[in-house]
């Protein structure tokens, strides 16, 4: 499968500390970790883990951390020729502060708000020779729609995870053929109440909808919109961080072998990253996942 991903990178900043501290205080952490992230670079990798050619469209400063992340994305098999460098302007960082069992956390958007309509389109062909194209809402909204247009243009399914979640404008749905929210994602992309079950919001989507239940699995909808629900894989879960990018890594990856399989396939992936610590280390290869499903059907 090839999978263009327009989208995020980050470079996450963790820290560690016994409390969180008052207004003013100064506390002594008790660690710190440095991790790639960003929700493009994140399913960029849980694809090109699974055995996809990736491509990443997308922009990183003329820093530091910028030379890191490029390195890695590299080191992961990801075609990084459509990320752009840009001069005097911050890589993406998230800043994470961890303590009683929660988390705060600052994100900067940096570089990530330099992908723009002009440098989609700049990346067209990319768009044109992919099989999937995916994309999420952490670079500006003009640059998704446009990625939607020129998949629609060449006949590629458009796969959206719309997170951070916010309200989406008809334009975009109209050409968005899947949808990947959770239920809370999907009641604010479509301006619904978040009291309806999954059952109600999936059915008053546009679209097709893949909804990530957690622990409970997938919901989803087939061309002709009736639901199916797939069940989760029973896993001792060590870290969420970054699940819900492993599945949709997964899922675009096994695109080709039907919306149900792939399903199948992405909560089997998302399970299997939830069992090691940290986002983009936890997530599996091929040979991984298939021991996994062969020691689950066992």
């Amino acid at each position: 499968m090839n999978i263009t991903v327009i989208g995020s990178i980050n470079m996450d900043l963790v820290t560690t500390s016994p409390r969180f501290p008052k207004v003013g205080e100064t506390l002594l952490g008790s660690g710190f970790q440095q991790f790639m992230g960003g929700k493009g670079a994140n399913q960029a990798v849980a694809a090109a883990r699974l055995g996809a050619k990736v491509q990443l469209i997308g922009a990183v400063g003329d820093d530091g951390f910028g030379r890191q992340l490029l390195k890695g994305l590299q080191q992961e098999g990801v075609n990084t020729d459509g990320v752009a460098v840009v001069p005097a302007v911050s890589s993406g960082l998230a800043n994470i502060t961890v303590a009683e069992g929660d988390n705060h956390i600052i994100v900067i958007s940096g570089a990530n708000f330099a992908v723009n309509t002009e440098s989609v389109r700049q990346q067209e062909a990319r768009i044109a020779e992919a099989d999937v194209v995916m994309a999420q809402l952490e670079t500006p909204l003009d640059a998704v729609i446009e990625a939607a247009r020129l998949a629609k243009q060449h006949g590629k399914p458009f796969i959206l995870n719309p997170a951070p979640a916010q309200i989406l404008p008809k334009e975009l749905l109209d050409l968005v053929d899947v949808l990947t929210p959770n239920a809370y994602e999907l009641a604010i992309s479509l301006g619904l109440s978040e009291k309806l079950s999954p059952e109600e919001l999936v059915a008053q989507a546009p679209c097709q909808v893949v909804m990530t239940l957690g622990a409970k699995g997938a919901l989803f909808s087939n061309a002709d919109r009736n639901q199916h629900q797939q069940s989760s894989f029973p896993v001792t879960p060590v870290d969420t961080t970054g699940a819900g990018d492993t599945f949709n890594g997964a899922l675009a990856r096994y695109w080709d072998r039907g919306l149900p399989e792939a399903v199948r396939l992405a909560c089997a992936a998302a399970a299997l990253s939830v069992t090691r610590a940290g986002a983009q280390s936890g997530m599996p290869d091929e040979a991984a996942l298939q021991a996994f499903l062969q020691s689950s059907e066992s």
